[in-house]
């Protein structure tokens, strides 16, 4: 049965997007059977992977409102052992259109059990919000894994979103727990990134990978091109990291 993963962060820019595409990718290229789900608005997961997201009949939006099935809205084998349950803004509106219909914090944990067992992880890349769609990823979830840039307010961001994972763990899903911190955009030539580094650790005792995702320009320069960081730049730093943090979520037991 596969290991759902939520990556989540209330706190934008901390490389979620980044984080979500390149460990499915990496997983995949691992021999694992991945299935991607986006449920941000935003569908940068989606055109990252290549899609054209607004040209799309079936997305997840119409999944939650209930005019599709699971199964016509996964788009297969967009990259080798990797299908996408795809968003565009059409999602945006999910919110408002979910107001008063019953039990709408499981209506994506329905519909995934249903498939869940063709795949060895679901990666879900969570909006940076804490909303009806997050909470739905969360009630979906196994665990939540929380990519944390190395800059100042780290900390502040990362509180707010253990307050969070606990409100859902003990309301919605008590199986529900935290996978791990992973570091993103290191920059060794700075001590701001060391410190965050260190003080993290110091504040959260457990669940630290020890991967570190490197600032990296290969990197940010993929998604324009709709092709993971294993794919678009094999050998860089930035696939490298990756790799090392896919192997290190498939030796991870909760």
């Amino acid at each position: 049965m596969g290991r759902v993963i939520a990556v989540a962060n209330q706190k934008g820019g901390v490389g979620k997007t980044t984080t979500a595409i390149n460990l499915s990718a990496c997983l995949a290229e691992k021999g694992k059977k991945i299935l991607t789900i986006d449920i941000d608005p935003q569908g940068n997961t989606s055109s990252g992977l290549g899609v054209d997201k607004n040209s799309l009949k079936n997305t997840v939006y119409q999944l939650i409102i209930g005019q599709s099935s699971i199964n016509q809205c996964i788009l297969e084998n967009v990259f080798d052992n990797l299908d996408l349950l795809p968003s565009n803004v059409d999602l945006a509106g999910a919110e408002i259109e979910l107001i008063g219909v019953e039990d709408r914090e499981f209506i994506l944990k329905k519909e995934v059990e249903k498939i869940k067992d063709n795949y060895d992880f679901i990666i879900i890349d969570c909006p940076p919000s804490l909303n009806t769609l997050t909470v739905n990823a969360m009630t979906t979830a196994d665990s939540v894994l929380v990519p944390i840039q190395c800059e100042y307010y780290a900390l502040e961001g990362l509180t707010q979103l253990i307050h969070t994972i606990n409100l859902v763990k003990n309301r919605l899903n008590p199986d529900l727990y935290l996978e791990g911190v992973v570091f993103t955009m290191f920059d060794a030539r700075t001590n701001l990134s060391l410190q965050v580094v260190e003080n993290v650790k110091t504040n959260l005792k457990q669940n630290i990978y020890k991967t570190i995702i490197p600032r990296n320009v290969r990197l940010a320069e993929a998604p324009s091109h709709g092709i993971p960081i294993n794919f678009y730049d094999s050998k860089s730093a930035g696939a490298e990291g990756y790799r090392d943090l896919a192997d290190e979520v498939i030796d991870h037991k909760d």
